[in-house]
């Protein structure tokens, strides 16, 4: 099929299983809505256009509670909007998708081209601990891989998830292959009514999710809770216990969410490019162009991110180049990856819907 990124992206849900979706009109994301809109009536699923992002967020959330999978897509302005409902169902252990089709911000910014300046607010734009897998396509193929992943990380770990795409990608069109034998993941149900909503005893392994309706008690609250959901808003010992198996989830499931491809050869070489996204398909032909002292990796999950296998990686190199269409956000993972005699050079540009070309790169590796 010849489809753009964001259309990929329908198609990945779709398949995935997607049977909700709730969403408020974006550029440059907009297209995701559009054709969820024709295709889910169209398979027995639910499509509702909402009155904002907040209502489209916690639409999503309510969904999923009821068992659906559900999904929702923005762009930067809405992702801001969003962020009160993410952090709730990172308390409450929902899992739905949130497509970000990164945009040039500030504010309104320029809403029709392409940006990577929403990674800092994908994971930090909630208050508290929390965290929340963010996975970054750099085709429209993969945004229909990475859709299907998506989903199948946010079933498994009872964790919202982000997808991180760009003008670039969302409306690239290219042609893509939807998969006919795709393994897919559901949510693990309680057995009895004896098994702990919000509990687990490893916390590398998602609680069973009740489903309303099916005949289990369901308690959820945003609020501290105990493992059978119950609020406790006083104690110490069940707010650490909480907090942390919420993080441990994450990061305890590292070998699952992290991702990554390297061309080249790391330990031998002299210099590296670090990217993601958009800005890979140009970090590639540059390194194609000086590939002899160079290595090229692309980080194909921006979080939870794998410092140690980072500073790996890196360990022995003396200069690191990294392109991204913000004023540098992913530039700080690297800084924090190295020591402090390896130069790490940005290659930055923002506005006007110019990409990164090849020769800047290489020459910010040659300077």
């Amino acid at each position: 099929m010849l489809l753009t990124g964001n259309e990929a992206i329908v198609y990945g849900a779709i398949d995935a299983g997607c049977r909700f979706y709730a969403g408020y009109p974006i550029t440059p994301s907009s297209e995701i809505m559009h054709l969820m809109a024709k295709e889910l009536p169209r398979i027995g699923g639910v499509f509702i256009q909402a009155e904002d992002e907040l209502a489209a967020i916690n639409m999503a959330v309510g969904a999923s509670w009821a068992g659906a999978k559900a999904m929702t897509a923005t762009s930067g302005p809405g992702l801001s909007l969003m962020q009160e409902g993410l952090g709730y169902a990172v308390m409450t252990e929902t899992p739905l998708v949130l497509v970000d089709v990164m945009r040039a911000g500030p504010a309104t910014g320029q809403a029709t081209k392409p940006a990577q300046g929403d990674v800092m607010p994908a994971r930090w734009g909630r208050h508290g601990d929390q965290y929340i897998p963010i996975i970054a396509p750099a085709t429209p193929q993969e945004a229909y891989d990475y859709t299907i992943w998506g989903f199948n990380i946010a079933e498994e770990l009872r964790t919202p998830v982000i997808v991180l795409i760009d003008e670039f990608i969302g409306h690239g069109r290219e042609v893509v292959f939807r998969r006919t034998n795709i393994t897919l993941i559901d949510r693990r149900k309680p057995r009895s009514r004896d098994e702990l909503p919000f509990g687990s005893d490893d916390p590398r392994i998602a609680p069973p999710m009740p489903i309303l309706g099916e005949g289990f008690y369901v308690m959820v609250t945003g609020s501290t809770h105990k493992p059978m959901g119950y609020r406790d808003v006083h104690s110490f010992e069940t707010h650490y216990k909480l907090v942390t198996r919420l993080k441990k989830k994450i990061w305890g499931n590292m070998n699952k969410l992290f991702k990554y491809e390297v061309h080249g050869e790391p330990d031998k070489a002299e210099k590296a490019i670090v990217c993601f996204g958009s800005v890979y398909r140009s970090a590639l032909e540059a390194w194609r162009k000086v590939k002899d002292n160079t290595a090229l990796i692309r980080l194909n999950t921006l979080w939870p991110m794998d410092y140690d296998l980072l500073k790996k990686l890196l360990a022995n190199v003396s200069k690191v180049v990294v392109p991204e269409l913000s004023l540098g956000q992913i530039i700080y993972d690297v800084m924090a990856s190295v020591d402090a005699d390896v130069e790490v050079k940005g290659v930055h540009k923002i506005g006007g819907g110019i990409p990164i070309y090849p020769s800047e790169i290489i020459k910010a590796l040659e300077r």
